[in-house]
């Protein structure tokens, strides 16, 4: 269950048991929690970028039914958190999320902290085996999606890139996602029949690309989204965000 954090960020310490997650707040996005969202920004503020990549490990948190507290970084004034210090004070890289264990220790990068998450609980199945080439094969679809599909979203997500550029980056898009659907042949998920933090990920991607292009997922791709979105730890992220 998530709630909002009681976060020192001078001892980095959170209650015992319990991972805090920092995450970008601010006039263009969204938190995880709806209602703490609204006391912070107020729904008068309004433009929210409705998915932010840190559904990602929201959801697999969710997914593992590990307990997390959420603490805001406001971007808006200058990536503060709740009580004014600066959050590159908790994360020097100065962007989230990123993911405060129990002992103080930060952890950042999505695509690892989804595989620290799914190691805490191997029984939820959303990550093979340390050790194992399955999870070498997971490694390699977090790469993937993180550099392939996640950066490779990010111009189409500006005000700078002119539309010429964005119709050769959407068109680069387009073959990268084919490239997807046709691995998902045969297959409910991107690992076979088993749902693991690869396909938390990939539900980032493709919200982002239906939201920015405003078109249905690629061909080969819409089963396989409406299955990710029917799960029930989806389902909760979606709602705790404000999204349908």
């Amino acid at each position: 269950m998530a709630k909002t954090a009681n976060f020192n960020p001078a001892s980095r310490k959170v209650s015992p048991g319990t991972l805090c997650i920092l995450l970008f707040m601010g006039p263009i996005r969204l938190s995880f929690d709806a209602a703490y969202r609204d006391a912070l920004l107020g729904r008068a503020t309004g433009a929210f970028a409705p998915l932010a990549c840190s559904l990602s490990p929201h959801v697999a948190l969710r997914e593992a039914s590990v307990p997390f507290e959420l603490v805001r970084v406001d971007f808006a004034r200058g990536k503060k958190l709740p009580d004014g210090t600066d959050f590159t004070s908790v994360n020097p890289k100065g962007y989230v999320p990123a993911l405060v264990l129990d002992d103080g220790q930060v952890l950042t990068e999505g695509a690892v902290m989804v595989q620290y998450i799914a190691d805490l609980k191997p029984e939820s199945g959303l990550a093979p085996s340390q050790g194992s080439f399955e999870r070498v094969r997971l490694q390699e679809w977090l790469n993937f999606i993180a550099t392939e599909l996640h950066k490779g979203l990010s111009p189409l997500l500006g005000a700078t890139a002119n539309d010429e550029y964005k119709k050769v980056v959407k068109e680069k898009l387009a073959s990268r996602l084919a490239f997807v659907a046709k691995n998902l042949e045969g297959k409910q998920y991107l690992l076979g029949d088993t749902f693991t933090v690869a396909d938390g990920y990939m539900l980032y991607v493709l919200r982002t690309w239906s939201r920015v292009t405003k078109e249905d997922v690629p061909n080969g791709l819409g089963a396989y989204f409406e299955r990710i979105k029917a799960r029930p730890a989806v389902k909760a992220a979606l709602k705790a965000e404000g999204l349908s």
